[in-house]
């Protein structure tokens, strides 16, 4: 077995825990008002309880020109440190709307180079093939 190089320390103390990645079988669309943030085919379902189920959409289907990096982040000891985002479009509602693990916990890599977004500050919308 390899060694893990960059283990979540999350999972050492709460072996337990459970997160999972799953393909979301459709498309995922992000809005702000009428821009498309991102649509996505590939798009991944991490559910990890309590929280509510987040769509991580690749970064080659998100359009960055739409965004800009703030200097939010955030650590989850199961995923890493998060980076942020806000979608300027959406004004003071926008502010920090994405967020990324770039350097994600050798447990989390499925989500390395996917974004998610909050619900509460943008579209999303989920369509099942």
């Amino acid at each position: 077995m390899d060694k893990i190089a960059n283990p979540a320390p999350g999972f050492q103390r709460n072996p337990d825990k459970i997160i999972t990645i799953e393909p979301y079988v459709g498309t995922v669309t992000v809005r702000a008002g009428d821009a498309v943030i991102a649509s996505s085919t590939k798009a991944k379902v991490l559910t990890e309880a309590p929280y509510a189920a987040a769509f991580y959409i690749p970064f080659a289907d998100i359009d960055f020109t739409k965004l800009s990096s703030t200097q939010h982040s955030t650590h989850c000891p199961y995923k890493g440190d998060a980076s942020y985002w806000s979608v300027p479009a959406a004004g003071e509602a926008g502010q920090n709307a994405m967020w990324a693990y770039e350097r994600p916990f050798d447990e989390m890599t499925e989500i390395r180079d996917h974004g998610a977004f909050y619900a509460s500050k943008v579209t999303i919308e989920a369509t099942p093939d």
